[in-house]
């Protein structure tokens, strides 16, 4: 988006208070009980970025085509690619779609895409159309169920039974194999095959309170599962058997997330801090605390600071974070202090856009909102590193003929 531009475009640099793009709220009038599940629990870009949803409270997700139409968006912000988007208007452009799921929605998750594992799925339920590619949208409810559907026509595909409580996350392999991976109340993780009919091929048990939050490493290895305790869990997901716990926070884990090149996990929890991790060994490379900018207001014992989300940006040189001190807050990757912040009440959850330039959160009130971002260009050290992180893991680094210094920045110990 042309607001992202406001950013420097070196790496090394500041970058300026994150701008609102548009805000986002339910269109339609509130029910008398409206307060217990108005939230917007989970927002989510589909992997190529032509698609948002936002689970916007009282059963309902909203499928919204990307970029936004012109009436969300503030003059002088309008993404540079619309005009392209706008020459294919006249061969029917995607339309915004309401799912009702019939349930509070808690997690959201796309399929990447385009899969071929996923057109066999739509040519099972579309016999008619098999050649159409299937762009899926996975939605996890209050009542333990799974929904699966699909996005080009908000079809219900699949409903997957199971878990006995809420299904708080969910997560897609990035490879397309169409395996989805849910995090629950009921204190395990479950995975499903999609290609079969939506099988349950899985159960990870072990946590002892709910699973808040569970993520899949970009290399397709790794998944990590964060519940309410002060450990986090790493499994393997080749043979579904935990590889490791995590310590290092002081209270519940909240939150959990891969770097693009799965050489990093960062953690979240109400201990106001985030936990940056080297999965590999294990070891915490860095803390980031969450200090508290105004004084509180009252005498409330609440820990205003306590984290509720964090993320990675597509490129892996950023995070950002949603606390409960009504701010965003976004960081370089190898700076201890944010090198910006923006005001929001109320936040939940957060989330990049794929191509970057552009952050999302969601709020209690149901809100969606759309931040500019750091548009940055990676250094040639950092893309090589990325490159060679994707497939090696810091044991194959360390063990490599080069010298020390090349080893510590390939395994991000020069922090």
């Amino acid at each position: 988006m042309a607001g992202a531009a406001h950013f420097r475009l070196d790496e090394e640099e500041d970058a300026e208070e994150p701008l609102l793009l548009a805000e986002l709220k339910p269109g339609r009038p509130h029910q008398f009980d409206w307060k217990s599940s108005c939230e917007t629990w989970s927002v989510a870009f589909s992997p190529d970025g032509s698609w948002f949803a936002w689970s916007q409270g009282h059963c309902i997700v909203k499928l919204i085509p990307w970029p936004l139409e012109e009436q969300f968006i503030p003059k002088g912000f309008e993404a540079k690619s619309r005009s392209s988007k706008n020459d294919t208007k006249g061969r029917g452009s995607p339309k915004e779609k309401t799912l009702d799921c019939g349930q509070i929605v808690w997690g959201l998750a796309f399929s990447p895409w385009p899969s071929p594992p996923s057109r066999k799925l739509w040519a099972r339920h579309h016999p008619q159309v098999p050649d159409i590619s299937c762009l899926i949208l996975a939605t996890g409810l209050n009542d333990g169920q799974i929904k699966i559907w699909e996005v080009q026509t908000g079809l219900l595909l699949l409903n997957l039974s199971g878990h006995q409580d809420v299904v708080r996350d969910l997560s897609f392999t990035p490879s397309g194999s169409l395996i989805l991976v849910s995090a629950s109340r009921d204190k395990t993780l479950r995975i499903w095959d999609l290609n079969k009919h939506g099988k349950q091929i899985q159960v990870l048990s072990g946590h002892l309170q709910w699973v808040y939050c569970c993520s899949i490493s970009p290399d397709c290895s790794m998944l990590c599962s964060a519940a309410g305790e002060k450990s986090v869990f790493l499994w393997s997901m080749r043979s579904y058997t935990l590889i490791r716990k995590l310590e290092g926070h002081q209270s519940s884990v909240v939150s959990c997330d891969f770097s693009p090149d799965s050489a990093l996990l960062v953690t979240a929890s109400y201990d106001t801090n985030v936990i940056m991790w080297d999965p590999y060994t294990g070891e915490r490379l860095r803390l980031l605390h969450h200090t508290q900018l105004d004084p509180p207001m009252d005498d409330s014992d609440v820990h205003i600071s306590s984290l509720r989300s964090v993320c990675f940006s597509p490129e892996g040189l950023y995070l950002a974070t949603v606390a409960d001190d009504r701010l965003l807050r976004i960081w370089a990757l190898e700076l201890k202090t944010p090198i910006a912040f923006a005001p929001m009440t109320n936040g939940l959850c957060c989330t990049f856009f794929p191509h970057g330039g552009v952050i999302a959160t969601g709020t209690r009130d149901g809100h969606v909102q759309f931040w500019t971002a750091p548009r940055v260009l990676s250094s040639l050290k950092h893309l090589c590193r990325k490159a060679l992180r994707s497939f090696l893991t810091t044991y194959q680094v360390l063990a490599l003929p080069i010298p020390k210094k090349m080893k510590e920045f390939l395994t991000y110990r020069t922090f």
